[in-house]
């Protein structure tokens, strides 16, 4: 199985909305996703709860049974519509993936 990890910095305001809108939008655009996307395994995400000086503002986990899988979920057009906004409304970005040992 492969861990999908993306945690997120993003602009105070974007696209007409605050920081707090946008996590919402993307929050529910990434979640539609779930019954179009069915190679999404298991999936958490959620918003800094901290705010220190080292958080990102929101964390996205994602589990999926390949690398083949991952990459259908990166590439299907609906992920790309939410990918775009947030590269968008976004300053930094990091990610990992990851095989889980058994």
């Amino acid at each position: 199985m492969i861990k999908h990890i993306v945690l997120w910095k993003f602009l105070d305001e974007a696209e007409g909305h605050t920081k707090a809108e946008n996590m919402d939008i993307i929050k529910d655009g990434l979640t539609a996703l779930l019954p179009i996307i069915p190679q999404i395994r298991s999936f958490e995400i959620g918003k800094d709860v901290l705010h220190s000086e080292m958080s990102y503002d929101m964390a996205l986990i994602m589990t999926f049974d390949s690398l083949d899988d991952l990459d259908l979920y990166k590439n299907h057009p609906e992920h790309q519509k939410v990918a775009a906004y947030v590269k968008k409304v976004r300053v930094g970005r990091v990610s990992a993936d990851f095989v889980i040992e058994s």
